[in-house]
């Protein structure tokens, strides 16, 4: 699926609702929200701060597509294309960064 069929798949499901998608400002807090998450079962997995017994693991996977959806609805609300922007930024990558890495 491509990122549009995504923000296609996102708008169609908010457009189902009076509330329609959050402010860029509750959107980035979301982002914010959704992103912290994914961080503390990083930390809890890799890092020095390690789950108490009665704490579950969180599916990663799970984390990554919640930030993931918040992106496409921040995107969404303002009205931005992903798979330009990811072209774009692929581009950038392609160019002016084609020399910045050690390669294998």
């Amino acid at each position: 699926m491509s990122l549009k069929q995504n923000q296609k798949q996102v708008d169609e499901w908010i457009a189902n609702f009076k509330l329609g998608y959050f402010k860029p400002l509750e959107s980035l807090a979301r982002l914010t929200e959704e992103t912290g998450e994914l961080a503390r079962e990083i930390n809890h997995r890799w890092g020095p701060k390690k789950k108490k017994d009665t704490e579950d693991l969180k599916d990663l996977e799970d984390e990554i597509a919640d930030i993931i959806y918040t992106l496409i609805c921040l995107a969404n609300s303002q009205d931005i294309d992903l798979d330009k922007a990811w072209d774009k930024m692929m581009d950038k990558l392609y160019t002016r960064d084609k020399d910045r890495y050690e390669r294998k």
